[in-house]
């Protein structure tokens, strides 16, 4: 075969092959969305969050997520973490407030990375372009749980656990769940009466939460914790209405909707101040 044949055959197998990806620049926001199909990140101009004053009834959650973050802004170790517990008590609201919170104190330390359920599949071809970034990353991916058939989260646990080349240092990983153990318990069920060795079963379908080193659980809260976040917010945006009343309107409210979180608490405080005809101006 001669050296001419040879430079063409190479040359083919160049042009087939796949074009290198970019690193991605990270400089030109503080948080951006994961696009698989486009493989590239889109920055974020204005992210939605609270300020981590106004999140109540979650001061042990936010002092564990807070450390662990900052831990890892300054280059420390730091453990991939999931929030995980009651709905709409702020598990994604308070990685937003922490993220924020983090780059105050250490400006320009983390940008914010969300990736969507549906995508978490692409997980290692995002952490693969972030790998030689010099800006440090904080992937979050909100509302993560698996179904029957599913088979992501056996890929996702080699994820985590980085596989041949490790976790890039450079990067965290924080996921947030109503479940626990990420997956429904007719779930785990099933693969208890299926498996041959029904113990095993089990244990490969729960260890996948035990790749995370932080656990942040979040409870329903009791009524002194609803009225500490319905205080909190509408101290913060000024309403003008006092203590007594605002209580009363509030437990009037969580009797409608059936709970009391955060959620709840906020979006009675949108309708209180929709009827004081008050705007509210702070990011939230």
């Amino acid at each position: 075969m001669n050296d001419d044949l040879l430079r063409r055959i190479a040359e083919a197998l160049e042009r087939l092959a796949p074009p290198l990806a970019a690193m991605p620049d990270l400089t030109g926001a503080d948080a951006f969305v994961w696009h698989p199909s486009k493989g590239q990140l889109s920055p974020v101009k204005h992210v939605s969050c609270v300020a981590m004053a106004l999140l109540q009834g979650v001061e042990s959650q936010k002092q564990l997520v807070l450390e662990n973050t900052l831990r890892f802004a300054k280059g420390l170790p730091a453990n991939n973490a999931m929030l995980w517990g009651a709905r709409g008590m702020g598990k994604s609201s308070l990685v937003k407030a922490v993220h924020a919170e983090t780059n105050r104190q250490i400006p320009g330390a983390l940008a914010l990375i969300e990736i969507h359920r549906e995508d978490i599949g692409t997980l290692p071809e995002l952490l693969n372009l972030l790998r030689d970034c010099l800006r440090r990353s904080v992937i979050l991916c909100d509302d993560l749980s698996f179904e029957k058939g599913d088979g992501d989260y056996k890929a996702l646990k080699s994820v985590l656990d980085g596989g041949i080349e490790g976790r890039p240092d450079n990067v965290l990983f924080y996921a947030t769940s109503n479940r626990r153990h990420l997956m429904p318990r007719d779930m785990i069920d099933n693969e208890r009466s299926t498996a041959i060795n029904p113990g095993e079963a089990v244990e490969e379908a729960v260890s996948l939460s035990d790749r995370f080193g932080l656990w942040v659980g979040f409870h329903n809260s009791d009524q002194q914790q609803f009225f500490a976040m319905v205080e909190g917010y509408a101290s913060a945006y000024e309403l003008p209405i006092s203590t007594e009343a605002l209580r009363a309107a509030a437990v009037e409210w969580s009797m409608t909707r059936g709970s009391r979180s955060g959620r709840v608490a906020w979006q009675f405080i949108q309708d209180l101040a929709g009827r004081l005809g008050v705007r509210l101006t702070l990011t939230a």
